[in-house]
């Protein structure tokens, strides 16, 4: 034979949670009230014999609700907890018809009036005891299909949210190197030109580097940290092209302690420079400004370069991938926009929550 085993022995526990005694408390004095009605005896007579019985049932039911420990496979506990109940009744009945016998009276079973009341408690608790015990396995079940369901939704939510924060991982990583890269790439056009801004060069390169290193690991910025880096990468935009880049930051003191994604300005300002003031012959110049309005931080930078051109099918996977990223992060409560400029340009505008002052 089978059996199902389980990795500990459940300690039996006898005594009954408080709102199953409450529940079969009241089920007793429900049960004594609709018997008192043909009942021939005392009352107190008949509410010893229904407590004793109701007693004996919850106890069964309780005791076979874990153990023994090892149960058939195809034996349900549930079925040796219900038939338990109904056998309980009777026989505790049969156990306290002595001491409810008068010294001298005739037995249980010889006294043919004592039969009508013993067959009345005990069949109507065999009818009550098992379907209040149904009902009891029943809402246990529902409670434990709720447990599980809400731990399996915070499990979802945990592997969700890990799930979310390896993406947006992924996306910084890939973020950093892109900008690292690109202005390696225009370093070493100055250098091979032996650029007499060569010693100049370095030493925005090193600013530069300084402010971008750290932000390669890290999951949050501030606007302060952004703009650092921002204007150490336009100081070596500006070198590389002296004539063809003007650049100005407006930012409040209000703003710039406001926590927000890593490279994300970066990321405006990069594609300010190489898709629109770098394509153009005359170059141009590029503003950027942020501010607080209405709960929300506004991050704009606008550019008087070619702008949006109709052959040109993308600006670049750095908008694309700040996109995704503001996404996992912020939700629907920030956003990026793009806005065509007249004659020339283009407006980056980058909306994300701010945060509170104190």
């Amino acid at each position: 034979m089978n059996y199902s085993p389980t990795a500990n022995p459940p300690q039996v526990r006898l005594l009954p949670s408080r709102q199953r005694s409450l529940t079969v408390l009241l089920a007793t004095l429900l049960w004594t009230l609709l018997l008192s009605f043909g009942w021939k005896g005392t009352y107190t007579e008949l509410l010893l014999q229904t407590s004793t019985a109701a007693i004996s049932a919850l106890v069964t039911f309780c005791l076979f609700e874990q153990w023994p420990r090892n149960l058939p496979q195809r034996l349900p506990r549930w079925v040796i907890q219900v038939v338990g109940v109904a056998i309980s009744i009777p026989l505790s009945l049969l156990i306290l018809s002595p001491a409810l016998t008068e010294p001298g009276a005739l037995p249980l079973w010889q006294d043919h009036s004592r039969h009508w009341s013993f067959l009345l408690i005990a069949v109507t608790g065999m009818l009550f005891g098992p379907w209040l015990a149904m009902s009891a396995l029943l809402r246990q079940r529902d409670i434990t299909v709720r447990e599980q369901a809400q731990l399996f939704e915070r499990q979802r939510g945990a592997l969700e949210h890990q799930a979310l924060n390896a993406r947006l991982r992924l996306l910084q990583s890939q973020a950093a190197p892109h900008f690292l890269f690109n202005t390696l790439a225009n370093v070493q056009e100055l250098v091979e030109s032996s650029s007499p801004q060569a010693p100049a060069l370095l030493n925005n390169l090193i600013a530069y580097l300084r402010a971008a290193v750290p932000k390669l690991e890290s999951e949050q910025s501030t606007v302060e940290q952004e703009l650092t880096l921002v204007q150490a990468y336009l100081g070596l935009m500006q070198m590389r092209m002296p004539d063809r880049l003007e650049f100005s930051i407006n930012a409040g003191d209000e703003v710039r302690s406001q926590s927000c994604l890593p490279m994300s300005l970066m990321s405006l300002v990069e594609n300010a420079v190489r898709h629109g003031i770098d394509p153009s012959e005359e170059g141009g110049r590029i503003d950027i400004e942020i501010k607080l309005e209405q709960g929300l931080c506004i991050a704009t930078v606008t550019d008087s370069g070619i702008g949006i051109q109709d052959n040109s099918n993308s600006l670049g996977t750095g908008l694309a991938t700040l996109r995704e990223r503001l996404q996992l992060t912020y939700g629907d409560s920030a956003g990026l926009r793009l806005i065509d400029q007249q004659p020339t340009g283009l407006c980056a505008e980058l909306l994300f929550p701010a945060e509170e002052q104190i």
